[in-house]
């Protein structure tokens, strides 16, 4: 083989161990969880970009499969058969998430509050179906998070009323995000952003400049209402416009008061800034539910929290710490 021969196989294989070793952005979108997953990396080499976000990807299937109420076979589902006749036996996981519930439904006097399912799983959103006030009325007593009895020693939950049901749907995406972040941080990732439908958490900065994150206007996809410079930071959003279906000139929307088991209609769309997605995903809807004045009203009593919220007559409103 003579010199120019080995000199251009010698290029090629420098350009192909460049290619290699080239730093770049690096991202996808999945449907999952109900909703659209989006990752987005800066790696350093593709081999660690493909992982980081096959990691996202899989965590947030194992978390669905964990904690959908729509699988029969997830271990939510298997709680809700069994759980209003006796004690079940649950993973550390679930355990600490619905011990983080009910901490939350205490923080937020029962304005978060996961047993809202005993009369939410009658609604369907995408069939226009609600139930009648009857029925309604028959479960509300259902609805109360102290009904939630857990055993640390046994790791295991009951319910003392038979007719209690919990959804993870205010906290499990929230949960999930975070978990996600944890496993991207082990993996050397020092810039990147997950999102789970209204839940994003961010790792550090978009190099060199804030990450922009949106706030969409509720009646109009396409529009931002708020756009938000953060970095290494999180914020969760909970909306009237998410899952909901309009009759008569109403708008029947997920968002349920505990009390009432219908939807709250005070405010249209509530965004919680904080270090935690879980936290931020279970506040924004309590903030919802609590209605401006009180929603505001607690947030500005939580050190390293924020909220924007935006009325019932469109006007947006922001927590103390981001007037200032």
């Amino acid at each position: 083989m003579n010199i120019r021969v080995i000199n251009s196989v010698l290029l090629v294989l420098t350009l192909a161990f460049s290619a290699q070793l080239k730093a770049e952005w690096y991202s996808e979108n999945a449907g999952i969880m109900g909703t659209n997953i989006y990752v987005e990396v800066w790696a350093e080499t593709p081999v660690q970009g493909e992982l980081a976000l096959r990691a996202v990807m899989a965590e947030m299937e194992r978390i669905n499969q964990l904690m959908s109420p729509y699988i029969d076979t997830s271990e939510l589902s298997l709680i809700n058969a069994k759980a209003g006749q006796q004690p079940v036996v649950i993973s550390d996981e679930m355990f600490e998430l619905l011990d983080k519930s009910v901490n939350i439904s205490e923080l937020t006097k029962g304005a978060f509050d996961i047993t809202f399912a005993s009369v939410g799983y009658l609604y369907n959103y995408k069939k226009n179906q609600r139930p009648n006030e009857a029925t309604i009325a028959s479960l509300l007593a259902a609805i109360n998070y102290k009904y939630i009895k857990l055993n640390k020693p046994n790791k295991s939950v009951v319910f003392t009323h038979d007719k209690v049901k919990i959804d993870l749907g205010g906290i499990a995406k929230g949960h999930a995000v975070d978990n996600s972040i944890s496993l991207l941080e082990r993996m050397g990732i020092m810039h990147g952003l997950v999102t789970a439908g209204g839940d994003t958490r961010l790792i550090g900065d978009r190099r060199g400049k804030p990450w922009i994150v949106g706030i969409r206007d509720p009646r109009d996809e396409k529009k931002q209402a708020v756009v938000m410079p953060l970095q290494d930071s999180a914020m969760s959003t909970s909306g009237d416009y998410e899952r909901y279906f309009e009759e008569d000139g109403k708008r029947y929307h997920h968002i349920l008061s505990p009390k009432t088991g219908k939807s709250t209609y005070d405010v249209q769309s509530v965004s919680i800034i904080g270090p935690s997605s879980t936290y931020n995903d279970a506040l924004s809807t309590a903030v919802f539910v609590m209605g401006l004045r009180e929603g505001l009203g607690m947030i500005n009593r939580i050190d390293g929290y924020d909220a924007v919220v935006m009325d019932n007559q469109r006007k947006m409103h922001y927590s103390n710490g981001l007037q200032q």
